[in-house]
Order: structure tokens, then sequence, then C-alpha cells
């Protein structure tokens, strides 16, 4: 069984300018701070910025969610509004404010909870893949569930119940959002080892790893399965 989200990480051109953004404009703390890759907290999550180097490489363009309260909405707004260009999506009731990182990722702060200060979470995360249905079979395969297909089936959204995965063929959604090319991600799972081994005949590569499993689903994006 999938489960919470424990990491993504994004490619940076320059680790200065992008820990200002995260740093400052989004306030997430940071938890390590080294030469080449900067953490910072996303609720129990951990965001990562990384400059290009080392595989798996973080991820470029990526569309992606962070949680919010419904309580702090109007001050995440304006307090964005004096530094960016920010675009407002309501679903049902709640509502997301996205923006852009200086490395052209879409932030996307969505309303999840009633009350709460700063970022609470890491909530969606968005990949491009070639082939939808073949990623999806994929996805199912390692315990994520199916519950929503976006029109004429260029998107479909999964989740584990604790995080959200929608995969994207190649387009641009809201506020002109792409999905993400090599992301790196991690999530928990009940038994990593058998996970993975479910997918080894589709993974471009499966390796076991101290604590879980790094697997490279079909399109090339990095996925850790860590013991919970």
């Amino acid at each position: 069984m999938v489960g919470a989200p424990r990491h993504l990480t994004l490619e940076v051109k320059y680790l200065d300018r992008a820990r200002e953004f995260y740093g400052s404009v989004l306030d997430l703390p940071v938890r390590e701070d080294g030469a080449d890759e900067v953490g910072f907290g996303a609720g129990e999550a951990t965001l990562w910025i990384r400059t290009p180097g080392a595989v798996p490489r973080g991820g470029l363009h990526t569309h992606y969610a962070l949680s919010i309260s419904r309580a702090a909405s109007d001050d995440w707004y304006e307090r964005l509004d004096r530094r960016l260009t920010v675009e407002e999506h309501r679903f049902g009731d709640d509502r997301s404010l996205y923006c852009y990182d200086p490395d052209g990722n879409c932030v996307e702060l969505a309303e999840t909870v009633d009350t709460g200060d700063g970022v609470v979470g890491l909530f969606e995360v968005v990949l491009e893949v070639e082939a939808l249905d073949t990623a999806v079979e994929f996805y199912r395969t390692l315990g994520f569930e199916v519950v929503d297909r976006g029109d004429q089936r260029r998107r479909v959204r999964l989740t584990t119940g604790a995080v959200d995965l929608e995969l994207w063929e190649p387009q641009l959604g809201l506020a002109d959002a792409r999905g993400g090319v090599h992301v790196d991600w991690g999530i928990e799972a009940a038994a990593p080892r058998t996970a993975a081994d479910r997918v080894r005949g589709t993974a471009r590569s499966v390796e076991h790893v101290d604590g879980g499993s790094r697997l490279r689903d079909p399109d090339g994006h990095s996925l850790t399965l860590f013991e919970p």
C-alpha cells in the first residue's frame, strides 16, 4: 500500500535565486542546506532544490501543489500578488493560487484544510508522460487509485489517499502549467520491495536501497518507495 509523500526534487539553475523564492516568498523552513542542494520543509515532506548534476535529476517545468488553509488563503494571495503574477482558480468551494518560481516550475497553493498557517504539506505532483495508458497501468500496479479522467483522456488523476498524482500527455494546463520531466520524488509504501518488484517488468530500472526501493517509470521519472 502506498501512502504519504516524502519528497519532491526540482532542478534549478541558480541555487541562491531559488533559495530566496522558497525561503522568502513561500516562507518554507530550511531543513538541509548544502553546496548543490537545499531541502525545505513542506509539512511532513521535503521539497529539494538541486543544481544540475547527479542522476536522478530534479524535475524541470514541474507543476505541483502545496497545501494551505482556507483561513490563510487571502493572506497568501496578498503576499504573492505583491511580488508575482498570481492566477486563481476555483474547484467547488475551494480555490487554488498559481504562480511560477524563477526556474519555470508552476507552484499551486491549494486550499485543503480549514485552519493553519504557512504551507502544511505536499498535495499533488504532475508528471508529463508519453503514453497515458501505459503510465496509468504502471502506477495502478504500484497501488495508486484512479479518481478522475480528463477530457479526451489527455490527463488522469490518481491518488494514494495522502497525495495526488496527475499524469498528463504533453499539454498546457491551468495557468499554462506543464507536467514535469525527469521528476525525482518519493512516497511511503508499506512494503517497498514488494511494490517495486510488481512493476519490475515495465520499469526502466528497479534498485533496492537502504530503507526502500528506487525505480524509474516508463517515462524516466524517478520514484523512491520508503518504508513508513
